[in-house]
């Protein structure tokens, strides 16, 4: 859900993002629409949807290893992570799950396949994997197949001599 109580949902079987105001079951089209594919203008099987105060969408492509962008009214997306076919270079992505945006426009990607997290600064072809990416596994510096993002807040309250955690709910 966006700021203005817009609700995403990611249609895997019909390759389409749509956007619904809170109580309405008329949803607007916001990215795919096209059929399955692999074009810009098209998805195949969208998996998780973040959007940012720019009204941007966000989505895991599973099938075409990316993440892509949708800004507000356009007809197609823009490729931010992945999208140079399956794999596990810096390039690549191995069913991309779960998303998250920080404010700088860095995207956190969980690489299921690849068993890793990755973030691609905004800008750069090559993300770098943060956590895992030492091959499946049950060791500290190992992942299995990782689906699911969040983020923590840890403020340092200097008056009060202490650091404080809060829980991050994005949309």
């Amino acid at each position: 859900m966006d700021d203005d109580e817009f609700l995403y949902v990611a249609d895997r079987n019909k390759h389409h993002v749509r956007r619904y105001r809170m109580g309405s079951s008329q949803g607007t089209m916001v990215a795919g629409g096209n059929g399955k594919g692999n074009r810009l203008d098209q998805l195949n099987c969208p998996r998780y949807v973040c959007v940012d105060r720019n009204h941007s969408v966000y989505l895991s492509d599973d099938s075409n290893h990316c993440v892509m962008k949708w800004m507000k009214d356009v007809k197609q997306g823009i490729v931010v992570a992945g999208g140079q076919g399956e794999g596990s270079t810096r390039t690549q992505l191995s069913y991309p799950y779960d998303i998250a945006v920080d404010q700088s426009g860095a995207v956190y990607v969980t690489d299921c396949s690849n068993h890793r997290i990755m973030r691609w600064i905004q800008g750069v072809t090559q993300g770098t994997a943060i956590i895992g990416g030492n091959g499946k596994g049950s060791q500290s510096n190992q992942l299995h197949c990782p689906i699911g993002l969040s983020f923590d807040l840890y403020v340092s309250d200097n008056g009060n001599h202490r650091v404080q955690k809060f829980s991050i709910y994005r949309s």
